[in-house]
């Protein structure tokens, strides 16, 4: 669904992120920006109208009501829980004061089939359409088992420069029970589980600590 989807992008440009290859987040603050290939017009399409276009429909779900996922993001010391009404529902955010940094769960249901893979390339194109954005590290790599894709970078928001961590997940629950004879075969769910973490860029290394148990501490696991 066009509305539901959109959120993946609207809640972005709130808080908005990017992404890291390692738990180490303090050590990027030293790291050149690398540079990477022009993307081609196909390649530009946000995750979430690449989602749409392919015929997927995906709804928010906040993490605790999972039945068959596991979603989970530790809060360090002093962090509290930040609620937006521009928010969609079911996405938590908690943040260090009643600014930045601030780290944003999201998860959505998706129904439909798509070349995940394919998708991957779409994953970082918010983040890399940020003003200004200087990417700092990125990855591929699977995480806990699943298909995965993390960005992070430095952008300029409102006249100050942020940096962000972002890190999309496209997540399988558990495989459900086997069907009674003469039943069709279900298939387990598939999930987007987007964790985003937006600090001011000057103030990063003060808050690395922190922000690296975020980072460390985020599990996504079938039940």
């Amino acid at each position: 669904m066009r509305a539901a989807l959109a959120v993946l992008a609207a809640a972005v440009s709130l808080l908005a992120g990017c992404g890291d290859a390692t738990p180490d987040y303090q050590s990027l603050l030293s790291t050149a920006p690398s540079t990477s290939p022009p993307a081609t017009s196909e390649e530009s399409v946000p995750l979430s109208a690449y989602l749409e276009g392919v015929g997927v429909k995906g709804q928010p779900v906040a993490p605790e009501k999972l039945t068959d996922l596991t979603v989970t993001v530790p809060r360090p010391k002093g962090w509290q829980d930040y609620t937006n009404t521009n928010l969609a529902p079911g996405t938590r955010v908690i943040a260090d004061g009643e600014t930045y940094p601030t780290a944003m769960l999201m998860v959505f249901t998706l129904d439909g089939d798509f070349d995940t893979a394919e998708a991957l390339k779409h994953a970082d194109v918010d983040a890399e359409v940020s003003e200004n954005f200087k990417k700092l590290n990125g990855s591929r790599e699977d995480f806990k088992g699943f298909p995965s894709s993390m960005i992070e970078g430095t952008y300029d928001l409102n006249g100050q420069r942020m940096q962000a961590y972002n890190r999309i997940v496209f997540a399988t629950g558990k495989m459900p029970d086997k069907p009674a004879p003469g039943q069709l075969e279900p298939k387990a769910q598939k999930y987007l589980v987007q964790l985003t973490i937006t600090s001011f860029a000057d103030d990063a290394e003060a808050k690395g600590a922190a922000i690296e148990q975020i980072i460390s501490g985020f599990n996504v696991a079938a039940k």
